[in-house]
Protein backbone atom coordinates (compact mmCIF):
# COMPACT_ATOMS: atom_id res chain seq x y z
CA UNK A 1 0.00 0.00 0.00
CA UNK A 2 1.57 3.43 -1.16
CA UNK A 3 1.48 6.63 1.39
CA UNK A 4 1.36 8.45 -1.40
CA UNK A 5 -0.54 8.06 -4.92
CA UNK A 6 -1.43 10.56 -7.82
CA UNK A 7 -4.61 10.24 -10.39
CA UNK A 8 -3.75 12.40 -13.41
CA UNK A 9 -7.16 12.65 -14.96
CA UNK A 10 -7.07 16.10 -16.59
CA UNK A 11 -9.34 16.71 -19.15
CA UNK A 12 -12.93 16.28 -19.94
CA UNK A 13 -15.74 16.52 -17.33
CA UNK A 14 -16.75 13.07 -17.95
CA UNK A 15 -13.93 11.04 -17.84
CA UNK A 16 -13.21 12.60 -14.62
CA UNK A 17 -16.57 11.38 -13.67
CA UNK A 18 -15.82 7.81 -14.90
CA UNK A 19 -12.75 7.88 -12.99
CA UNK A 20 -13.83 8.36 -9.85
CA UNK A 21 -14.86 4.85 -9.20
CA UNK A 22 -11.52 4.04 -9.46
CA UNK A 23 -10.60 6.62 -6.59
CA UNK A 24 -13.35 5.00 -4.52
CA UNK A 25 -11.95 1.68 -5.02
CA UNK A 26 -8.50 2.81 -3.83
CA UNK A 27 -10.29 4.74 -1.18
CA UNK A 28 -11.89 1.07 0.08
CA UNK A 29 -8.67 -0.76 -0.39
CA UNK A 30 -5.86 1.53 0.94
CA UNK A 31 -7.78 3.59 3.30
CA UNK A 32 -4.61 5.55 4.84
CA UNK A 33 -3.38 6.35 1.45
CA UNK A 34 -3.29 10.10 0.63
CA UNK A 35 -5.08 10.23 -2.82
CA UNK A 36 -4.06 13.57 -4.77
CA UNK A 37 -5.62 14.16 -8.48
CA UNK A 38 -4.36 16.17 -11.20
CA UNK A 39 -7.30 18.12 -12.87
CA UNK A 40 -8.15 20.83 -15.46
CA UNK A 41 -10.05 23.62 -13.74
CA UNK A 42 -13.79 22.78 -15.54
CA UNK A 43 -13.60 19.82 -13.92
CA UNK A 44 -11.71 20.59 -10.82
CA UNK A 45 -15.37 21.39 -8.73
CA UNK A 46 -16.47 17.76 -8.68
CA UNK A 47 -13.45 16.36 -6.80
CA UNK A 48 -13.05 19.57 -4.16
CA UNK A 49 -15.46 17.59 -1.67
CA UNK A 50 -14.93 14.01 -3.01
CA UNK A 51 -14.71 11.87 -0.07
CA UNK A 52 -11.59 9.66 -1.80
CA UNK A 53 -9.52 12.79 -2.64
CA UNK A 54 -7.10 14.47 -0.31
CA UNK A 55 -5.49 16.94 -2.57
CA UNK A 56 -6.99 18.38 -5.64
CA UNK A 57 -3.88 19.84 -8.23
CA UNK A 58 -5.37 22.15 -10.64
CA UNK A 59 -3.84 23.09 -13.92
CA UNK A 60 -5.09 26.46 -14.90
CA UNK A 61 -4.50 25.51 -18.91
CA UNK A 62 -4.46 28.88 -20.64
CA UNK A 63 -3.14 31.29 -18.09
CA UNK A 64 0.55 30.59 -19.40
CA UNK A 65 3.90 29.64 -18.49
CA UNK A 66 3.06 30.93 -15.29
CA UNK A 67 0.27 28.13 -14.58
CA UNK A 68 2.32 25.38 -15.99
CA UNK A 69 5.58 26.38 -13.65
CA UNK A 70 3.01 26.12 -11.00
CA UNK A 71 1.34 22.93 -11.62
CA UNK A 72 4.92 21.14 -12.09
CA UNK A 73 6.20 22.31 -8.70
CA UNK A 74 2.10 21.12 -7.01
CA UNK A 75 2.97 17.91 -8.67
CA UNK A 76 7.09 17.36 -7.22
CA UNK A 77 5.47 19.10 -4.17
CA UNK A 78 2.62 15.95 -3.56
CA UNK A 79 5.74 13.18 -3.72
CA UNK A 80 3.16 10.42 -5.04
CA UNK A 81 4.92 7.27 -4.82
CA UNK A 82 2.70 5.90 -7.40
CA UNK A 83 1.40 7.98 -10.37
CA UNK A 84 -1.44 6.48 -12.69
CA UNK A 85 -1.93 8.18 -15.83
CA UNK A 86 -5.53 7.80 -16.99
CA UNK A 87 -4.91 10.64 -19.73
CA UNK A 88 -2.94 8.44 -22.27
CA UNK A 89 -1.18 11.50 -23.73
CA UNK A 90 1.69 13.07 -24.00
CA UNK A 91 0.68 15.79 -21.74
CA UNK A 92 -0.53 13.34 -19.14
CA UNK A 93 2.45 11.47 -19.28
CA UNK A 94 4.84 14.72 -18.79
CA UNK A 95 2.44 15.50 -16.12
CA UNK A 96 3.22 12.22 -14.09
CA UNK A 97 6.89 11.97 -14.78
CA UNK A 98 7.39 15.51 -13.59
CA UNK A 99 5.65 14.00 -9.98
CA UNK A 100 8.85 11.99 -9.93
CA UNK A 101 6.86 9.11 -8.60
CA UNK A 102 9.08 5.77 -8.60
CA UNK A 103 6.17 3.75 -10.03
CA UNK A 104 4.31 5.80 -13.01
CA UNK A 105 1.50 3.46 -14.17
CA UNK A 106 -0.30 4.17 -17.79
CA UNK A 107 -2.45 2.38 -20.17
CA UNK A 108 -0.89 -0.35 -22.51
CA UNK A 109 1.12 0.90 -25.46
CA UNK A 110 -1.81 -0.31 -27.71
CA UNK A 111 -4.67 1.67 -26.03
CA UNK A 112 -2.37 4.86 -25.50
CA UNK A 113 -1.34 7.79 -27.85
CA UNK A 114 1.31 10.66 -28.23
CA UNK A 115 4.28 8.23 -26.93
CA UNK A 116 2.17 8.50 -23.56
CA UNK A 117 4.20 4.89 -22.70
CA UNK A 118 7.38 6.55 -23.05
CA UNK A 119 7.09 8.52 -20.04
CA UNK A 120 5.80 5.15 -17.58
CA UNK A 121 7.56 3.14 -15.74
CA UNK A 122 4.71 -0.25 -16.60
CA UNK A 123 1.50 -0.59 -17.97
CA UNK A 124 -1.72 -2.13 -17.17
CA UNK A 125 -3.14 -5.19 -19.11
CA UNK A 126 -4.17 -4.29 -22.71
CA UNK A 127 -8.15 -4.16 -23.84
CA UNK A 128 -10.19 -4.26 -26.74
CA UNK A 129 -11.18 -1.37 -28.42
CA UNK A 130 -14.58 0.38 -26.96
CA UNK A 131 -14.36 -1.02 -23.38
CA UNK A 132 -16.40 1.88 -21.54
CA UNK A 133 -13.87 3.76 -20.07
CA UNK A 134 -15.06 3.35 -16.42
CA UNK A 135 -13.83 -0.71 -16.91
CA UNK A 136 -10.72 0.75 -18.38
CA UNK A 137 -10.36 3.15 -15.62
CA UNK A 138 -10.81 0.08 -12.92
CA UNK A 139 -8.21 -1.97 -14.75
CA UNK A 140 -5.64 0.24 -12.89
CA UNK A 141 -6.89 -0.84 -9.05
CA UNK A 142 -6.48 -4.93 -10.76
CA UNK A 143 -3.15 -3.99 -11.96
CA UNK A 144 -2.30 -2.75 -8.28
CA UNK A 145 -4.38 -5.56 -6.56
CA UNK A 146 -6.65 -3.60 -4.90
CA UNK A 147 -9.74 -5.77 -3.48
CA UNK A 148 -12.64 -5.78 -5.90
CA UNK A 149 -15.70 -3.18 -4.63
CA UNK A 150 -18.61 -2.39 -5.61
CA UNK A 151 -18.94 0.60 -7.84
CA UNK A 152 -19.43 4.04 -6.57
CA UNK A 153 -18.59 7.28 -7.61
CA UNK A 154 -19.06 9.59 -4.42
CA UNK A 155 -20.23 12.27 -5.99
CA UNK A 156 -23.07 14.44 -4.03
CA UNK A 157 -24.59 17.80 -3.72
CA UNK A 158 -24.51 19.66 -0.42
CA UNK A 159 -27.48 20.65 1.35
CA UNK A 160 -26.55 24.28 0.20
CA UNK A 161 -26.32 23.58 -3.32
CA UNK A 162 -29.70 21.61 -3.27
CA UNK A 163 -31.43 24.59 -1.98
CA UNK A 164 -29.87 26.75 -4.32
CA UNK A 165 -31.02 23.85 -7.15
CA UNK A 166 -34.86 23.56 -5.86
CA UNK A 167 -35.03 27.26 -5.79
CA UNK A 168 -33.47 27.40 -10.17
CA UNK A 169 -35.58 24.57 -11.03
CA UNK A 170 -38.93 26.03 -9.18
CA UNK A 171 -40.60 26.96 -12.00
CA UNK A 172 -40.49 23.93 -13.60
CA UNK A 173 -41.91 21.95 -10.69
CA UNK A 174 -40.89 19.66 -8.01
CA UNK A 175 -39.57 17.05 -10.13
CA UNK A 176 -38.40 18.10 -13.70
CA UNK A 177 -36.85 16.70 -16.46
CA UNK A 178 -33.32 18.02 -17.17
CA UNK A 179 -32.32 18.45 -20.63
CA UNK A 180 -28.41 18.97 -20.96
CA UNK A 181 -28.51 20.35 -24.61
CA UNK A 182 -24.34 20.99 -25.06
CA UNK A 183 -21.24 18.95 -26.06
CA UNK A 184 -17.53 20.10 -26.66
CA UNK A 185 -18.32 18.27 -30.31
CA UNK A 186 -21.26 19.81 -32.95
CA UNK A 187 -21.18 16.18 -33.82
CA UNK A 188 -22.67 15.28 -30.95
CA UNK A 189 -25.53 18.12 -30.91
CA UNK A 190 -29.24 17.35 -31.16
CA UNK A 191 -31.37 19.12 -33.22
CA UNK A 192 -33.07 22.46 -31.76
CA UNK A 193 -36.72 21.71 -33.44
CA UNK A 194 -36.03 18.28 -32.12
CA UNK A 195 -35.16 19.19 -28.56
CA UNK A 196 -38.53 21.66 -28.91
CA UNK A 197 -40.76 19.26 -29.82
CA UNK A 198 -39.41 16.72 -27.12
CA UNK A 199 -39.70 19.49 -24.33
CA UNK A 200 -43.35 19.67 -25.56
CA UNK A 201 -43.97 15.91 -25.17
CA UNK A 202 -42.36 16.13 -21.64
CA UNK A 203 -45.11 19.05 -21.04
CA UNK A 204 -47.66 16.88 -22.32
CA UNK A 205 -46.73 13.99 -20.18
CA UNK A 206 -46.98 16.72 -16.63
CA UNK A 207 -43.33 17.12 -16.38
CA UNK A 208 -41.82 20.64 -16.10
CA UNK A 209 -38.40 21.05 -18.45
CA UNK A 210 -35.16 22.88 -17.52
CA UNK A 211 -32.38 23.30 -20.18
CA UNK A 212 -28.72 23.46 -18.86
CA UNK A 213 -25.52 24.09 -20.32
CA UNK A 214 -22.29 26.03 -20.34
CA UNK A 215 -22.24 29.94 -21.74
CA UNK A 216 -21.31 28.65 -25.17
CA UNK A 217 -24.98 26.54 -25.62
CA UNK A 218 -27.01 29.59 -24.84
CA UNK A 219 -27.90 30.44 -28.92
CA UNK A 220 -28.80 26.79 -28.98
CA UNK A 221 -30.76 26.97 -26.23
CA UNK A 222 -32.38 29.99 -27.77
CA UNK A 223 -33.03 28.29 -30.55
CA UNK A 224 -34.74 25.42 -28.53
CA UNK A 225 -37.24 27.62 -26.82
CA UNK A 226 -37.86 29.84 -30.34
CA UNK A 227 -39.18 26.32 -31.93
CA UNK A 228 -41.87 25.93 -29.32
CA UNK A 229 -40.07 25.19 -26.25
CA UNK A 230 -40.83 28.93 -24.59
CA UNK A 231 -42.07 27.90 -21.51
CA UNK A 232 -38.88 25.63 -20.61
CA UNK A 233 -36.71 26.79 -17.51
CA UNK A 234 -33.82 28.43 -19.77
CA UNK A 235 -30.87 27.70 -17.14
CA UNK A 236 -28.28 27.47 -20.00
CA UNK A 237 -24.47 29.53 -19.08
CA UNK A 238 -26.45 30.62 -15.50
CA UNK A 239 -25.19 27.62 -13.41
CA UNK A 240 -22.12 26.64 -11.95
CA UNK A 241 -21.21 23.21 -12.63
CA UNK A 242 -21.68 22.41 -8.92
CA UNK A 243 -25.10 23.02 -8.84
CA UNK A 244 -25.96 21.47 -12.62
CA UNK A 245 -25.07 18.59 -10.27
CA UNK A 246 -27.72 19.06 -7.56
CA UNK A 247 -30.58 19.80 -10.67
CA UNK A 248 -29.47 15.96 -12.16
CA UNK A 249 -29.67 15.00 -8.94
CA UNK A 250 -33.10 16.17 -8.42
CA UNK A 251 -34.62 15.30 -12.14
CA UNK A 252 -36.72 12.78 -12.66
CA UNK A 253 -35.18 12.25 -15.57
CA UNK A 254 -31.99 13.27 -17.64
CA UNK A 255 -31.45 13.57 -21.70
CA UNK A 256 -29.05 15.10 -23.76
CA UNK A 257 -26.04 14.03 -25.69
CA UNK A 258 -23.01 12.21 -24.98
CA UNK A 259 -21.23 14.76 -22.45
CA UNK A 260 -19.82 15.49 -19.13
CA UNK A 261 -23.73 16.44 -17.82
CA UNK A 262 -24.72 12.84 -18.71
CA UNK A 263 -21.78 11.07 -17.10
CA UNK A 264 -22.68 13.22 -13.93
CA UNK A 265 -26.95 12.44 -13.71
CA UNK A 266 -25.72 8.88 -13.95
CA UNK A 267 -23.23 9.02 -10.85
CA UNK A 268 -25.94 10.76 -8.72
CA UNK A 269 -28.13 7.96 -9.54
CA UNK A 270 -30.74 9.78 -12.17
CA UNK A 271 -31.98 7.99 -14.63
CA UNK A 272 -30.66 9.04 -17.98
CA UNK A 273 -31.67 8.55 -21.82
CA UNK A 274 -28.58 9.53 -23.92
CA UNK A 275 -28.41 10.13 -27.57
CA UNK A 276 -25.58 8.78 -29.34
CA UNK A 277 -24.54 8.93 -32.84
CA UNK A 278 -20.85 10.63 -33.51
CA UNK A 279 -19.62 7.87 -30.47
CA UNK A 280 -20.31 4.73 -29.37
CA UNK A 281 -22.07 3.91 -26.27
CA UNK A 282 -20.38 1.04 -26.09
CA UNK A 283 -17.16 3.04 -24.70
CA UNK A 284 -19.30 6.05 -23.08
CA UNK A 285 -22.70 5.06 -22.45
CA UNK A 286 -24.12 6.55 -18.77
CA UNK A 287 -23.63 3.93 -15.82
CA UNK A 288 -26.91 2.81 -15.12
CA UNK A 289 -28.37 3.43 -17.99
CA UNK A 290 -27.25 1.68 -20.59
CA UNK A 291 -30.68 0.13 -21.34
CA UNK A 292 -32.20 3.76 -21.92
CA UNK A 293 -29.50 5.04 -24.27
CA UNK A 294 -31.06 6.08 -27.88
CA UNK A 295 -28.41 5.20 -30.94
CA UNK A 296 -28.52 7.17 -34.42
CA UNK A 297 -28.16 4.83 -37.07
CA UNK A 298 -26.11 5.75 -40.41
CA UNK A 299 -23.56 3.68 -42.05
CA UNK A 300 -20.40 5.80 -41.09
CA UNK A 301 -22.02 6.31 -37.12
CA UNK A 302 -19.98 5.92 -34.82
CA UNK A 303 -17.70 8.38 -36.81
CA UNK A 304 -15.86 9.72 -33.87
CA UNK A 305 -15.25 13.01 -36.10
CA UNK A 306 -15.77 15.66 -34.24
CA UNK A 307 -17.80 18.07 -37.05
CA UNK A 308 -19.98 16.43 -39.17
CA UNK A 309 -19.47 16.65 -43.46
CA UNK A 310 -23.09 15.64 -43.96
CA UNK A 311 -25.49 17.11 -41.74
CA UNK A 312 -25.48 14.96 -38.93
CA UNK A 313 -27.58 12.20 -40.56
CA UNK A 314 -27.43 9.68 -37.57
CA UNK A 315 -28.77 12.71 -35.25
CA UNK A 316 -31.31 13.34 -37.77
CA UNK A 317 -32.52 9.96 -37.20
CA UNK A 318 -33.47 10.07 -33.61
CA UNK A 319 -36.57 11.17 -33.29
CA UNK A 320 -38.53 12.95 -30.02
CA UNK A 321 -41.33 9.25 -30.15
CA UNK A 322 -37.64 7.07 -29.76
CA UNK A 323 -36.87 9.51 -27.18
CA UNK A 324 -39.85 9.64 -25.69
CA UNK A 325 -40.64 5.63 -25.15
CA UNK A 326 -37.25 5.73 -23.43
CA UNK A 327 -38.18 8.17 -21.25
CA UNK A 328 -41.43 6.23 -19.92
CA UNK A 329 -39.07 3.51 -18.77
CA UNK A 330 -37.01 6.18 -16.98
CA UNK A 331 -39.48 7.18 -15.25
CA UNK A 332 -41.18 4.00 -14.23
CA UNK A 333 -37.43 3.40 -12.68
CA UNK A 334 -37.68 6.55 -11.11
CA UNK A 335 -40.97 5.58 -9.51
CA UNK A 336 -39.81 2.01 -8.35
CA UNK A 337 -36.29 3.93 -6.53
CA UNK A 338 -38.58 6.55 -5.17
CA UNK A 339 -41.13 4.28 -3.79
Amino acid sequence: MPERLLIVLLGAIGDVVCGMPLAQRLRAGWPRTRIAWAVEAAAAPLLQTHPAVDEVIVFRRGEGAAALVEMLRALRDSHPNVALDLQRHAKSGAFSRASRAPRRIGFHWCNSREGNRLFNTESIAPVQDLTPKLRHFLAFADHLGVAPAPISFGLAASAAERARAAELTAPAGARPAVLFVGTTWPSKHWFARSTAALCQRLRDRGLGVVLVGGAADAPFAAAVRAAGAAEAVDLVGRTTLREVTAMLAGAAVAIGPDSGPMHIAAAVGTPVVALFGATSPRRTAPYGSEDLVVRGDAPCAPCYERRCPIGQLCMETITPTKVMERVERALARRARDDA
